[in-house]
């Protein structure tokens, strides 16, 4: 007589996704973006939505610039001084985002209820699938649209106009342009790394063969063992960050408050559209 073997519950099939917000391909916010904006909305502070929400303070500040950058319009503003001191509060933008993105969040989760009432029962014939996501190193991304395109022989001149109508200049093949559909009108995104970026606090007058010159006041500086993160607020709306070494910052007598400009390359600036 052979012993029958134990029977194995049958595994329930259950579906999850996490809900964010692109532009143009681009990752605007997510769940812990959404819930930083909404502290800040609360809270009047960044240091203390930061902790409320489980990031440091530099990277509430880097999530932020980030997310104005690629909306294209402020959602936090800074008021300094005042009676009780100085404030943060959100833009009629950021407000709207988060009430947007709550709306967002309910029809999502009726779609994920369904789904998964149709899932049960289907373990054994289906495996689970991992969404693949860009990922870039490169420290700025704006998000755009192309005001206007060049054609050169080998290369085109891409000009895209980004946050507070401020513009960059890309060098693209034309092999390039057609295969992404770089024409004017078209949406795009703009990525530079920061070590591609020279700041320079005193031009006196020069004349400077790098296309793209974007003029501001340095917000933040974060500084390293070896280099320092400069955060440059553009006085057009949005920031760019470039990285120098920490002999250039003392050299530079860089600090918060001090006009600069960010230099860099048309070659530069890599350019792309959602897939």
């Amino acid at each position: 007589m052979t012993a029958a073997l134990p029977t194995q519950p049958t595994a329930m099939l259950r579906l999850g996704a996490e809900l964010s917000l692109n532009i143009n391909g681009h990752n605007l916010a997510g769940e812990r973006r959404i819930a930083l904006l909404s502290s800040i909305q609360r809270l009047g502070s960044i240091t203390h939505a930061a902790k409320e929400v489980g990031l440091s303070y530099k990277g509430a500040w880097d999530a932020i610039e980030h997310m104005s950058n690629v909306a294209g319009v402020a959602l936090v503003e800074r008021v300094a001084g005042g009676k009780g001191g100085g404030h943060t509060h959100l833009t009629t933008r950021g407000q709207q985002l988060i009430q947007n993105f709550a709306l967002i969040k309910q029809e999502h989760q009726r779609f994920m209820a369904r789904l998964n009432q149709q899932a049960n029962g289907l373990t054994e014939d289906y495996a689970l699938i991992e969404g693949i996501a860009m990922r870039t190193s490169a420290r700025n991304q704006f998000a755009g649209t192309v005001t206007a395109v060049s054609d050169g022989a080998v290369n085109n001149e891409i000009i895209l106009s980004i946050i507070g109508g401020q513009q960059l200049v890309a060098n693209v093949t034309k092999q390039g342009c057609q295969e992404l559909g770089l024409f004017a009108g078209a949406k795009a995104f703009a990525l530079i790394k920061a070590s591609s970026i020279i700041l320079v606090t005193e031009a006196n007058g020069a004349r400077l063969s790098a296309r793209n010159q974007l003029a501001g006041k340095i917000s933040r500086l974060t500084i390293g063992a070896v280099s320092t993160e400069v955060v440059l607020e553009l006085n057009g709306g949005g920031t760019i960050v470039a990285t120098i070494t920490n002999e250039s910052t003392q050299q530079l007598a860089l600090q918060t408050g001090m006009a600069a400009t960010a230099i860099f390359k048309a070659s530069s600036v890599i350019l792309g559209v959602a897939a």
